[in-house]
């Protein structure tokens, strides 16, 4: 039977084990300095995951599926939630457009893992471009990978820590120009999307840029 809440959604996640794939993330959101949940709400959430956190640290799995699906604070790029709700992203990676929508078969978070993780591990040969950083220490890999077309892609973002790449957040952009991604590219190196490590803190300085692709 498919799970017909969020809380069901989390559940079954923590019983699988769904959680592990995915990275550590600030509640804090960069473009706003705000928390995009309460930190009740934040609790409630990881307490369903049998999840231990402290805030604002926690799963991106956990914050950016389904604490983004709950958040209501703006944001300059609209409600979090929109990701999964407005069919874009989905689009973007050859799904149905309804494909994140927290109703059908499985999790949402087990089919957002399943269209991101495996692009993140080995990025597809058409993707518009990919883009490896490190840590200063060199015990971090931190993988931006933009797929689609230029007209409709969308931003995959991992980190790969104890040799296995886990997922921090996935969303859509409505046009990537050649020189949106040289920025990319250019920006000085850092933690982006709220991500985090166990070693290093939210925006932590990392070292320069391989373009791949």
């Amino acid at each position: 039977m498919p799970p017909e809440t969020i809380d069901d959604h989390v559940r079954a996640d923590a019983v699988s084990g769904a959680f592990d794939d995915w990275g550590l993330s600030t509640v804090i959101d960069e473009n706003i300095d705000t928390p995009v949940i309460p930190r009740d709400e934040f609790e409630r959430l990881h307490a369903l995951a049998g999840l231990n956190a402290v805030w604002p640290i926690a799963n991106a799995g956990l914050l950016h599926v389904y604490g983004y699906l709950l958040s209501t604070v703006p944001t300059p790029y609209g409600l979090k939630r929109d990701r999964w709700l407005n069919g874009a992203l989905a689009l973007t990676l050859g799904l149905p457009r309804e494909a994140f929508l927290p109703i059908g078969t499985g999790t949402l978070l087990s089919r957002v893992t399943a269209a991101v993780l495996p692009r993140l591990i080995e990025p597809p040969k058409d993707a518009l471009l990919v883009l490896d950083q490190e840590s200063i220490e060199g015990a971090t890999e931190v993988r931006t990978v933009l797929v689609g077309i230029p007209e409709s892609a969308a931003v995959l973002y991992g980190v790969r820590e104890g040799g296995r790449m886990r997922v921090i957040t996935a969303f859509p952009l409505v046009a990537v120009s050649a020189s949106f991604r040289q920025s990319l590219v250019d920006q000085p190196p850092r933690l982006r999307y709220n991500a985090a490590t166990s070693t290093l803190s939210p925006r932590s300085p990392l070292a320069a840029s391989l373009r791949t692709q």
